[in-house]
């Protein structure tokens, strides 16, 4: 591979992975394994901090 074409394929490649349906699908993800990982945590700490929240949340409960 060419250096010419060694800095295409690169430019290519960074030109897929931050366009801006790729960012979105990366943030929307990143943000729901926050969410679950909070909401489902039983990490006495997390729990107590979020047991309210988790009740009035429709269809989520914790026991």
């Amino acid at each position: 591979m060419t250096t010419q074409s060694y800095a295409s394929a690169r430019q290519q490649v960074a030109r897929r992975v931050l366009s801006v349906p790729v960012q979105l699908a990366l943030y929307l993800s990143l943000t729901a394994l926050t969410l679950w990982t909070i909401g489902f945590s039983t990490h006495p700490a997390i729990h107590d901090s979020v047991h309210t929240l988790r009740h009035h949340t429709a269809g989520v409960s914790c026991h």
